[in-house]
């Protein structure tokens, strides 16, 4: 682990650098290869009759955006809910909001046939966050406010339920829902920026509440009773800390379908590099989770050529044998 304050700061430069050459990899790299001066070209001068410059302005460079922004908020929200729920294998999943979210857009496209980028994003969006509510009270214990472990226990619940409806749904019209599949399987393709713009006031207040909060994380992190005996009530953090979470990952979902293994990856690679002060750890987990989704996005274009896997399958690829470590190590304290 990184100790000194000199030794931190160099390596969130080094994931700073990695994210830098993420992102020159993404915009290069893919079944029609760009050299990188047409990049840079496309980049500075940008030329629409160019087959090459299409590739990188039209394709390429949204999808990288998209995918920074995607990955640093799923890094993020992993690890503030395994600060909220004490659960060191927690992940957004865990509050039935990536299930929410799908159930969502399956009964959108099902009775409004919505099938536009932009109309999937809110219905997501809006299933993630009715998902979440519904968690939310349900996690609620009478006299004591909300439980983190009746709120593990509500988001799966709420996961298997809408999982199963929107299954359900999926076998009843398969040729319908077929157009669904690869986002649901979790993708950055073919998304525009302005697809994005509606949700930026959520990542950007979202952001602003983790640097309001940051300090009051490191105590919600300690044990109940020492919380007591320093005479702090966390009872807004938590609420507080609860609306990032869901925002951070809801409007993710909404954008990119079911990606998996951010959330729970990114934090303990963090946590593991720079301690687990979140002044340090939530810069570490923004840019090692843009990082990590622009590499998995640009494998995802070239282990198939001239086809490509949905990033959602190789984040799971990636995240499997490490959460089955976990598991296997923290068998005893679950």
């Amino acid at each position: 682990m990184l100790s000194s304050r000199t030794a931190r700061l160099a390596g969130l430069l080094v994931a700073f650098v990695l994210v830098i050459a993420g992102f020159a990899g993404s915009l290069a790299v893919g079944p029609f290869d760009t050299p990188p001066g047409v990049v840079i070209d496309a980049l500075f001068a940008y030329d629409p009759t160019s087959t090459g410059h299409l590739v990188v302005g039209a394709e390429r460079l949204p999808r990288a955006i998209l995918a920074m922004l995607v990955g640093a908020s799923l890094a993020v929200s992993g690890a503030l809910m395994q600060t909220l729920t004490r659960n060191p294998l927690a992940s957004p999943g865990i509050l039935g909001i990536n299930a929410g979210a799908m159930l969502f857009v399956v009964v959108s496209a099902a009775a409004l046939g919505a099938a536009t980028p932009l109309t999937l994003v809110w219905a997501a969006f809006l299933g993630a966050a009715a998902a979440a509510a519904l968690v939310y009270l349900l996690g609620r214990q009478p006299g004591a406010g909300v439980s983190p472990l009746r709120t593990v226990l509500a988001g799966v619940a709420v996961s298997a339920l809408c999982v199963s409806f929107a299954q359900g749904l999926l076998v009843i019209d398969q040729q319908r829902f077929g157009s669904l599949l690869f986002w649901l399987a979790g993708s950055v393709s073919a998304r525009e920026l302005a697809t994005v713009t509606p949700l930026l006031p959520f990542f950007l207040v979202a952001g602003l509440l983790c640097l309001l909060l940051v300090r009051q994380l490191n105590v919600l992190a300690l044990d109940d009773e020492v919380v007591r005996a320093l005479g702090q009530h966390t009872g807004r953090v938590r609420l507080a800390v609860g609306a990032v979470v869901i925002t951070l990952s809801g409007a993710s979902v909404a954008l990119s379908g079911m990606i998996g293994f951010i959330g729970l990856i990114v934090p303990h690679l963090a946590r593991g590099l720079f301690g687990r002060d979140h002044r340090w750890l939530l810069p570490a987990c923004t840019l090692l989770g843009a990082a990590l989704l622009l590499i998995a996005d640009t494998l995802a274009r070239v282990v198939i050529p001239p086809q490509e896997i949905p990033v959602g399958v190789m984040t799971a690829l990636l995240g499997t044998p490490l959460f089955l470590y976990l598991a296997s190590r923290k068998r005893g304290a679950l």
